[in-house]
């Protein structure tokens, strides 16, 4: 039975939101490495591979394949795994996977990703020359030519290169096959599920027209172009990759993010994301999804009081750039400077008169700079 399923690995939580995440033509799930164990935090990853290509067997397709069988091949492993509704994220050929499975099975979509692919690719004849070349000389040469269409100039990832040269050269052909035939520029229109467009400015195979062309289509669809990234932007920029997908597809993390700008302010934001690196990646998404997603949403509290709150539990810990820049949010909350002068001196009793002479300070500061 397993033979008859796409190779697969599986991350994160059983009991967490399903996402599957689709390869590019030529390369493994590896192409998710640097993104997809970060997902799983939040979410039940499950990344697959194309026939012919990692771990899932060459028989699986033949000549002639489409994509809506590739698609098929999806579900049948979404159904193995009992998942019957998913969010779904795909690279190139994956992306396409994605297109198809959104507009001929919505039902089965919470949400959509789209990295780095088209609603075509560019006519059949490139693919139909591409097909024979590999079923008559196999892949190696056009192995030696994945850097270039794959990443910027420089820049490489060996195992993947070597998934291109080692994958199935009649599975690949086949791909190819599906990639000629696909077309669903007239049916964008109907996809209906949250869908996110990724193009990477430097991308050659599918520059960022042709995400551009598939987020003027779908209705609320959005665009984000990266720069610096080229065909395999989730390998290339996988920091990039990962925040927009976060946003994407967590729920409580986009909520949390509308309310930490409306609080904190735009400016303060950007320069928070600016500054994300991978190893602050995780946290920074903790913070907008946790603290801004699911306590500041709550309802139970206005926003002002939950300003008081937060005034107060800065002061009681000394955090005085914090509470600089909650005065600041306070002052959106509708709180005014009598009343924050009030908190602050509630604080004087319960957290003693240093601690509250020194926000009184920080409050002055802020207060002054405003004006």
């Amino acid at each position: 039975m397993t033979d008859r399923l796409l190779h697969h690995l599986e991350e994160g939580p059983a009991s967490a939101p399903p996402l599957l995440l689709g390869p590019s033509l030529g390369t493994s799930y590896a192409l998710w490495d640097k993104v997809a164990p970060e997902l799983s935090a939040a979410h039940r990853v499950v990344r697959w591979d194309l026939p012919g290509h990692g771990g899932s067997a060459a028989g699986l397709i033949g000549p002639g394949v489409t994509v809506g069988d590739l698609a098929g091949l999806v579900l049948a492993l979404a159904d193995a795994l009992g998942i019957e509704r998913f969010a779904y994220a795909g690279v190139s050929l994956g992306g396409a996977v994605g297109l198809h499975l959104a507009v001929h099975h919505p039902d089965r979509l919470s949400s959509l990703a789209v990295i780095c692919s088209s609603a075509h690719f560019n006519g059949a004849g490139p693919w139909e020359e591409r097909a024979a070349r590999v079923r008559g000389g196999g892949l190696a040469e056009l192995a030696q030519g994945a850097d270039a269409r794959w990443f910027t100039s420089g820049f490489t990832v060996p195992g993947l290169v070597r998934d291109h040269r080692e994958a199935d050269p009649e599975a690949y052909a086949a791909c190819c096959d599906a990639l000629a035939a696909f077309d669903l520029r007239d049916r964008l229109a109907e996809v209906s599920v949250p869908t996110l467009l990724v193009a990477g400015r430097e991308d050659p195979a599918t520059p960022p027209e042709h995400l551009r062309e598939i987020a003027d289509a779908v209705p609320d669809a959005t665009l984000v172009e990266l720069p610096g990234a080229s065909h395999l932007a989730p390998a290339q920029r996988p920091e990039a990759v990962l925040t927009a997908l976060r946003t994407h597809f967590g729920g409580a993390a986009r909520r949390g993010m509308e309310v930490r700008r409306e609080v904190l302010g735009d400016a303060h934001v950007d320069r928070a994301q600016a500054r994300q690196t991978p190893f602050t990646a995780r946290f920074q998404d903790f913070i907008s999804r946790y603290a801004w997603g699911e306590i500041w949403t709550d309802p139970t509290l206005t926003r002002r009081e939950r300003s008081m709150i937060t005034l107060t539990a800065l002061v009681a810990h000394g955090h005085y750039d914090e509470l600089a820049l909650h005065v600041r949010a306070a002052r959106r909350n509708g709180l005014t400077p009598e009343e924050i002068g009030a908190v602050l001196l509630q604080t004087a009793v319960y957290c003693g008169v240093p601690a509250a002479n020194s926000a009184f300070a920080t409050a002055q500061r802020v207060l002054a700079e405003e004006e």
